[in-house]
């Protein structure tokens, strides 16, 4: 018997993306509930047009939403999905779910899919971006996402299997709004290093069957990264990721990708920290 899938979908007016999202899930779930952070533009109104259930809740993380979503549908039996509303099911590329989820064994509680990124009409394949293996499929009544402001992964009981579900970053947004999204982001992340540092708010280790990736990435910020001299770390981790990991091969718009996230969004994390430490030594 075909276990049921039911997706989670966050948003914040979405109304460019939250369709195509919905669609590209076809008839492959059971349930498709999006997880609304008080949208002011049409999102709701298209979701709900295309079948889904709209739950409201005030945004504070993405950690939240998700265990907001967990605890508001841990009455559903089967598996839930995770998927942004940027994203898409690669149905070309992609694995079924069904199929995904029928295959493992029984003490396996998630499964890791493939998640692309595409930057200004490219897909970024170098720089270390891929494979980007996420545990984005769990077992209902399994999982619970890690108390963090950014980076946070799903942790789930059992053991952790790969897919060749694909999902496809595809954001339609102008490079205006991306460059807002990551100041945003850069805030989270400097209140989650000040955080670690200062233990303001107990916070989750990385689960064990997060997937390579994850650990490995976490592996290099927590004992490379983080050591290197503040002033010089993103420029140091630029060159590594354009030249060492090919990102170059990225073409232009891999240039501009990896310059924005690799270098600007880093030296903006470090920047705010520098601004904060500052004020909490003179006061």
């Amino acid at each position: 018997m075909t276990a049921e899938i039911h997706a989670i979908i966050l948003t914040f007016n979405e109304e460019r993306h939250i369709a195509r999202c919905i669609r590209s899930l076809g008839d492959q779930c059971a349930s498709i509930t999006v997880i609304d952070s008080e949208s002011t533009d049409q999102t709701r109104e298209i979701s709900e047009d295309l079948g889904a259930e709209i739950l409201i809740n005030p945004f504070v993380n993405h950690a939240e939403q998700v265990n907001f979503a967990i605890d508001q549908l841990a009455h559903r039996n089967g598996w839930f999905l995770r998927i942004d509303a940027d994203e898409v099911v690669d149905s070309e590329a992609s694995q079924d779910l069904a199929t995904a989820v029928d295959s493992v064994a029984a003490d396996v509680d998630g499964v890791l899919i493939k998640r692309r990124i595409h930057f200004m009409g490219r897909r970024i394949r170098h720089g270390g971006i891929e494979p980007n293996w996420q545990l984005r499929l769990w077992r209902s009544g399994t999982g619970r996402c890690e108390n963090r402001w950014m980076d946070e992964h799903l942790i789930v009981a059992g053991r952790v299997q790969k897919s060749e579900i694909v999902l496809s970053d595809i954001n339609l947004n102008p490079l205006d709004w991306w460059i807002s999204k990551h100041n945003s982001y850069a805030s989270r992340e400097a209140v989650e290093v000040l955080n670690s540092s200062h233990h303001f708010k107990p916070v989750d280790t990385l689960p064990t069957g997060a997937g390579f990736h994850a650990k490995k990435r976490s592996f290099l910020k927590n004992n490379i990264y983080n050591k290197v001299p503040a002033e010089l770390r993103s420029l140091f981790y630029f060159i590594f990721r354009y030249f060492v990991m090919l990102g170059f091969l990225d073409g232009k718009a891999g240039w501009h990708f990896h310059v924005l996230q690799g270098f600007w969004y880093r030296f903006l994390v470090d920047a705010k920290l520098h601004e904060v430490r500052k004020y909490m030594k003179q006061h």
